[in-house]
């Protein structure tokens, strides 16, 4: 049995996010369509994350085990082969049976791109939101860095559809960095967030409230308040999908991971 990792780079446009779902075009669905065709076996493959319908990504991880004798470099030219222009695998490559795309991932990067130009060229209008009115940016940057550290995120995340389900979850979270950057020419705004998980729409609804600081609605001194109210009605809106991209997915060092499990005394 052979564990092959995918790096993945995708347009979620025209997807009904990553997750397949019944009559809806998604990029797992197309990717196991694909690979279920190369190997002729029935099998699963997992990702990173679950990017919602339109999210884009940079840097999505995915893995499936299979039988399969074919090289990693042959899966690779074969999924780009077969796969829709808007998904592309970047990388292929066999990996231990251990390890998993979702439950060994260590941290993973979004970012949101606002383009504050009068004209958004028509290159970028499929991964930006269209914001041409003036913002206080130093206290959006100011805001940003309040998210970061482990916090309850209710307030900055969507119903899942059920108040039981609401009461159940674990909505602690940990952000490791949390920052607004902007372009040098002033056009481009990136807001980029660093974190071990994220709940269902929370970089929008991040995002959102970090827009409502821009505007002056909210101060960068009401986010700790936020929190502590857990209610996602008085954060800042849910913003367009279409901004927003996952970067990369962090994983352990396999080698450093070898050299503490052997250590100076050999194997243990």
């Amino acid at each position: 049995m052979h564990n092959i990792k995918l790096t993945l780079a995708y347009d979620g446009t025209d997807f009904h996010g990553w997750q397949i779902q019944r009559g809806q075009p998604t990029v797992q669905g197309a990717l196991t369509d694909v690979v279920r065709k190369l190997t002729g076996e029935k099998l699963t493959l997992h990702g990173a994350g679950r990017t919602d319908a339109g999210v884009h990504a940079a840097g999505q991880v995915a893995h499936f085990k299979t039988h399969s004798e074919l090289t990693p470099a042959e899966f690779e030219r074969a999924f780009n082969a077969l796969l829709p222009p808007a998904i592309r695998v970047l990388a292929a490559e066999e990996v231990g049976p251990e390890f998993h795309a979702r439950w060994q991932a260590q941290a993973k990067t979004y970012h949101y791109r606002i383009y504050r130009g009068r004209i958004v060229p028509p290159f970028d209008w499929r991964y930006v939101l269209h914001y041409p009115y003036p913002l206080d940016l130093p206290a959006m940057a100011a805001a940003a860095g309040e998210f970061e550290g482990e916090h309850d995120f209710t307030s900055f995340a969507a119903s899942s559809g059920s108040e039981d389900d609401d009461r159940e979850r674990a909505t602690s979270r940990v952000i490791y960095r949390s920052a607004v950057e902007v372009a040098d020419d002033g056009h481009v705004i990136t807001y980029a967030v660093r974190g071990r998980s994220f709940l269902r729409y929370m970089v929008r609804k991040i995002v959102g409230t970090l827009l409502e600081v821009g505007r002056g609605k909210l101060s960068p001194a009401d986010i700790p308040r936020l929190f502590e109210m857990r209610d996602r009605s008085r954060s800042g809106p849910t913003v367009p999908p279409q901004g927003l991209c996952l970067v990369s997915v962090e994983y352990p060092d396999p080698a450093a991971s070898l050299a503490r499990s052997v250590g100076p005394a050999g194997p243990r």
